[in-house]
């Protein structure tokens, strides 16, 4: 917060109450004017209002400090009265109607930092309503206004910004809102809700299967889910498809681009392991890294898009800019490739790509063979450094429940990759963990399973 908070220049902050404490702490350390805090309970009728401060406790105390300060510190604002007071009282905010165009900047998206320090992506207001316009085109059948979309990837995450809320807004969807992923309370609202449409991401299908049995009708609301911000498991993908009776298809998109730009169509057989097709007005190519020429088909290259939906650059980063936006076209960062068809693969970023004696190994080859196994419920394949190989192709592996890491299923997992893939690409180091490190919107953060060192010498091969 207080890196963005810098970088992006705020000067004011609207937050919940509950965040209160974190947020005084770091106004020195930023240009911060304003602090306009709410709650839940603003919102909620008297009695109500009442059980849920009993029940937040930890929201009472900070809302006790938040109002005694704020009848001494003109800087600190209450959302709800704000909200109903006008633009010329002193301790308000100005909060008169400002011209807007198309063309001016909207939101400064973050990117996700998981290979190095989050950049601000310029979109702008036609960014934003062309992307969720083109998401919307992609669900067959939607129902203007009788749609409920279960809205758990968060909304500070350009997926769940687009995918999530302004999609839900444009077809005046009923919202089924949670601030936090967790399984067994997104199964009961499923339940008791009965969304219809479930943007998210593949550790969240993943985990909603362990709360239901195969064969259980609890999930049948559910018609559509466009999976992203990661690449989808083809047995999760399987597996889901199987108790919701609906389609779960992957996407692909960037921060920079809104962020949707591909889609497997909802309405034909999915195509296991490709991202799609470019949505609406988007155009995609693959192009050699270096010289920027098209690719022929099936050959792997980066893949560049451009279209109303991308980015105008990044916010005070020419530099960066510059090498991303070339002739009009958004260098992706990703290696991919396109078939006689039109879809297109991710193969792999390429900030993550493997080079072990020389050959390139891309991780999620890797990865998707080990989540073929009986016993893997996640992995994650990193590079580590090595004096003799260049780079180590290692293997970090979530069992599933009742699962033992033995070592026997360590030399087994081992023999299971020798089985199925080139000898280059066998993991050489191989580690259980209880858990992967991830991402807020639930990537596996690569470079922290990078820095922390596996065992020693002779361990876990």
């Amino acid at each position: 917060m207080q890196y963005q908070l810098a970088d992006a220049e705020a000067r004011v902050l609207i937050l919940l109450d509950t965040f209160y404490p974190t947020a005084h702490a770091l106004r020195k350390q930023s240009r911060l004017e304003h602090l306009v805090l709410t709650s839940p309970a603003d919102f909620l009728p008297p009695v109500l209002r009442v059980l849920y401060r009993i029940a937040q406790w930890r929201s009472r105390q900070a809302e006790s400090h938040f109002r005694q300060e704020l009848r001494a510190d003109q800087t600190l604002h209450a959302m709800y009265p704000l909200m109903e007071t006008s633009g010329g009282e002193t301790r308000a905010i100005d909060t008169s109607l400002v011209p807007l165009e198309a063309a001016d900047l909207a939101v400064l998206q973050y990117t996700g930092g998981t290979t190095g320090r989050p950049k601000g992506a310029m979109l702008t207001h036609r960014a934003l309503l062309a992307n969720a316009l083109q998401t919307r085109v992609w669900f067959p059948g939607v129902r203007d206004g009788m749609e409920v979309m279960l809205c758990v990837a968060p909304f500070f995450h350009a997926y769940g910004m687009t995918a999530g809320m302004n999609v839900s807004i444009l077809v005046a969807a009923t919202m089924v809102l949670f601030p936090r992923f967790k399984a067994k309370e997104i199964a009961r609202s499923i339940r008791r809700e009965h969304p219809t449409l479930f943007p998210g991401i593949p550790t969240m299908y993943l985990a909603l299967l362990h709360q239901t049995s195969r064969h259980s009708a609890d999930f049948g609301s559910i018609n559509y889910c466009i999976s992203g911000a990661a690449p989808l498991p083809a047995q999760v993908q399987t597996d889901f498809e199987t108790i919701t009776h609906g389609k779960l298809v992957e996407g692909y998109g960037l921060s920079e681009a809104g962020p949707v730009t591909h889609c497997n169509p909802l309405t034909q057989e999915r195509r296991n392991g490709s991202i799609g097709l470019p949505l609406p007005d988007v155009e995609a190519a693959i192009v050699d890294q270096e010289t920027g020429k098209s690719l022929p088909t099936g050959v792997v290259g980066e893949l560049v898009v451009r279209g109303p939906n991308v980015m105008r650059g990044y916010w005070k980063r020419e530099q960066e800019t510059a090498a991303a936006l070339r002739d009009g076209w958004l260098h992706t960062g990703d290696l991919g490739r396109m078939d006689e068809d039109g879809y297109f693969s991710i193969v792999e970023r390429i900030k993550d790509v493997i080079i072990a004696s020389g050959f390139k190994v891309y991780p999620r080859e890797v990865e998707e063979v080990l989540l073929r196994h009986g016993a893997v419920k996640q992995a994650a394949v990193v590079g580590l450094a090595d004096a003799y190989r260049g780079e180590t192709v290692a293997a970090f592996v979530v069992l599933k429940e009742g699962q033992s890491g033995s070592e026997a299923l360590r030399r087994e997992l081992i023999l299971w990759c020798e089985r199925e893939l080139t000898a280059y690409k066998v993991p050489k180091l191989l580690e259980f963990r209880t858990s992967l490190p991830l991402s807020l919107i639930g990537k596996v953060l690569r470079r922290e399973l990078q820095a922390k060192s596996l065992p020693p010498e002779g361990a876990g091969r």
